[in-house]
């Protein structure tokens, strides 16, 4: 799974989602793209689940890019501890997704394989998602 090789410190701070996506909001790489459509976290395991439902549909055929990484480390205390004693410890590596992030983009398949192979990733997300195709091929 996805996870940052070196941090500067452990834990940090919940923090929010911005409403609206700063950056990463067009086809940088592929000629389709799954799309964001709402705002939440997504974990390093929802990450890599779609990225294997989706290159499983492909036969491993075409590329794929993964447009996001997750680098925010999300603690957590364990169940039934009674409250304070400090801050539990890192649980998983999430990343904060704004409405028009392009999370996955495909390319060197058809128009039919690459929708499919999108669809089924985006059914691993915990958000709305929806499937973009590049300017130039919307009308094939």
């Amino acid at each position: 799974m996805l996870a940052p090789s070196k941090q500067k410190y452990r834990k940090m701070q919940k923090g929010r989602v911005a409403s609206v996506s700063k950056g990463g909001t067009t086809l940088a790489f592929g000629s389709f793209g799954l799309k964001a459509l709402q705002m939440d976290r997504i974990t390093s395991r929802q990450i890599e689940a779609a990225r294997i439902a989706a290159t499983r549909y492909m036969k491993r055929k075409g590329k794929m890019w993964i447009r996001v990484f997750p680098s925010i480390p999300v603690s957590k205390k364990p169940t039934e501890v009674r409250m304070g004693k400090g801050k539990g410890s890192p649980e998983c590596f999430v990343f904060r997704v704004s409405p028009g992030r392009i999370l996955f983009e495909v390319d060197g398949v058809s128009k039919e394989e690459a929708m499919e192979a999108l669809r089924l990733a985006g059914a691993k997300m915990p958000i709305k998602t929806k499937v973009t195709i590049r300017q130039g091929l919307a009308n094939l």
